[in-house]
């Protein structure tokens, strides 16, 4: 196992605010304007339900993460918490499904800003928001959290101004409100498995967690901070629009917020919402690139990905070649192809990535008390993982079974030994 001190350590610049701030960037982002669409398609009156579930579910990975995080202070998250509680193996595979995932979602969070900024040009837009935002990256992790802060500000008042516009509309009627499972139960952990997709930004702050002030401290409080904010922000969107559009409607929105205000008597807020639409989308490219290339980072310097990639800037302190190579290989995908209909594997992959930490944290302690949320936890991992569409289960295990295959192939090459 690499020691820490043989190699070059990241700088801790961050507080309990940016913490948050990363947090909050990273769940309240583009998925909030447009998962409720699926999420109520699939749940229909069940969707307030879905998004309990969900929170629930993120609840119990949050304090899991939360937990592990304050023991090993560590860049890589997951990957570093399945390799140092159960095996090289687990980790590897949280790791992997951690990168190969979200860079997929790296390139869809590129074209969706590219899709509200120029949809003529969709393509180079995303692309140069890919390299701007991995210049700032690069430039130090506290110019990251600058940035993030003017994001969340512009969203969180875009999302405030729905929520004031249809609920305070006489199109808003409280009867829309209504929970059903019209659904039934797999419509509501369907919508459950999609929407636990957009809180799962918590993440964010356990993998930088190299880069926290006092980590063991700070992420425990920062994790549940964050989560409890955006559960706030979420319920009140969705019960805003909701309101104004019922789940029928909600369900065959093509763009859900706009059409809410636009169904609420107020046309000219549209423009405003895309505009927060295209924010959300880049604070959302922002925090995901700088957690994949966080967990490229510890995965290279446990050599299962190119050891070149665990070099840290001597000055700017980021593992700067893991943060150019994600940012080039994320610019050609966005580049070359549209991704946004085909990354359904992202919510597996997430989902599996958090039962990796629920069962690491489960390890901690025996006492029945402390296994409870890790329990909760991992069980809900596995139910909403298998209760995603069906090509999203199939693709999503296939990558997984891809980088198992990578993993045993590696092994048999270096003939059995034990691995880093």
């Amino acid at each position: 196992m690499t020691q820490s001190g043989s190699r070059a350590e990241l700088r801790r610049t961050l507080g309990l605010g940016d913490a948050v701030l990363i947090g909050l960037g990273s769940m309240i982002g583009a998925g909030v304007f447009a998962a409720l669409a699926p999420a109520a398609r699939a749940a229909g009156s069940g969707l307030l339900l879905g998004l309990a579930l969900a929170a629930l579910v993120a609840y119990c990975n949050a304090m899991s993460s939360a937990r592990l995080a304050a023991l090993y202070p560590a860049s890589g998250g997951t990957y570093v918490y399945g390799r140092e509680r159960l095996c090289v193996f687990w980790g590897y595979l949280a790791g992997w499904s951690f990168v190969v995932g979200k860079t997929a979602s790296c390139a869809a969070m590129a074209l969706t800003v590219g899709a509200y900024v120029w949809p003529a040009q969709a393509h180079a837009v995303a692309v140069a928001a890919v390299v701007a935002l991995t210049a700032v990256n690069y430039g130090g992790l506290q110019k990251s959290a600058w940035l993030t802060r003017a994001i969340v500000a512009v969203v969180l008042a875009v999302l405030a101004s729905v929520v004031a516009v249809c609920l305070g509309s006489g199109a808003s009627d409280e009867g829309r409100l209504d929970v059903g499972a019209s659904g039934g139960v797999g419509g509501v952990l369907t919508a459950a498995g999609l929407l636990f997709f957009a809180f799962a930004g918590y993440a964010r702050i356990a993998t930088l967690g190299e880069e926290v002030r006092d980590p063991a401290r700070t992420i425990p409080r920062a994790i549940p901070l964050a989560l409890g904010i955006t559960l706030v922000v979420y319920a009140c969107v969705t019960v805003a629009v909701l309101s104004v559009l019922g789940s029928g409607g909600l369900g065959r929105a093509g763009a859900p917020l706009a059409d809410a205000v636009r169904a609420a008597g107020v046309p000219g807020l549209v423009p405003v919402v895309r505009v927060g639409a295209a924010v959300a989308a880049l604070g959302s490219l922002l925090a995901l690139i700088l957690g994949v290339s966080r967990t490229t980072l510890a995965m290279a310097r446990d050599r299962h990905l190119p050891g070149a990639l665990a070099a840290v800037h001597p000055r700017f302190q980021v593992p700067h070649r893991a943060e150019l190579t994600v940012g080039a290989v994320v610019a050609v995908l966005a580049a070359t192809v549209d991704v946004r209909g085909a990354i359904g594997f992202s919510s597996f992959g997430v989902l599996a990535y958090y039962a990796v930490a629920n069962a690491s944290a489960w390890t901690l302690d025996p006492a029945p008390a402390k296994r409870l949320l890790p329990a909760v936890g991992l069980l809900g991992c596995v139910v909403l993982a298998f209760a995603l569409p069906r090509t999203s289960v199939i693709v999503g295990a296939g990558v997984l079974a891809v980088g198992a295959l990578a993993y045993g192939v590696r092994r048999r090459r270096a003939g059995g030994a034990r691995q880093p």
